[in-house]
């Protein structure tokens, strides 16, 4: 998996299973409820696809906030939430450094250059201060091109 994968993982994966826990909860007693009266295997079947249709978009290329609801996932809310328990005094907003420390994942030089690579930076990436700039608006781009509620100062 690489490094946007693993970013959109712990951003949408989050959001994604936290709202799976909640309509999860509420509509489970209704189907069986519902399917008992009606047929069962036609209350069952049209939940059934469902699920198995959410991990299907996932692969394709949007995220599983599409899927789950149509509401986007809200980025910042998560980062900040991350940060807080994080610990450390993180700029996730203007620091790419800062935001893979945040999600917990390798902010190292090495790393920075793979997710270069991944978003595809045509610039020098030894040059790492011009490199982590452009990464930064790169990966905000891409997280709202796939399913990403970003605000849209992080967007310009």
């Amino acid at each position: 998996m690489g490094i946007f994968s693993s970013i959109k993982e712990k951003l949408f994966g989050k959001a994604h299973a936290a709202e799976t826990i909640e309509t999860a909860a509420a509509p489970a007693p209704a189907a069986p409820e519902a399917a008992k009266p009606v047929t069962a295997g036609a209350a069952a079947a049209p939940a059934a696809p469902a699920p198995g249709a959410q991990p299907a978009a996932p692969s394709t290329s949007v995220a599983p906030s599409a899927p789950a609801s149509t509401a986007p996932v809200d980025v910042a809310a998560i980062m900040d939430e991350a940060v807080k328990k994080n610990g450390q005094k993180l700029d996730w907003r203007h620091s790419i450094v800062d935001m893979m420390k945040a999600l917990d994942l390798d902010s190292s030089l090495a790393a920075r250059k793979e997710l270069a690579q991944e978003l595809h930076y045509t610039g020098d990436t030894n040059d790492s201060a011009t490199m982590n700039v452009w990464l930064h608006k790169a990966l905000m781009k891409a997280l709202a091109d796939n399913g990403g509620k970003v605000p849209a100062e992080l967007l310009d």
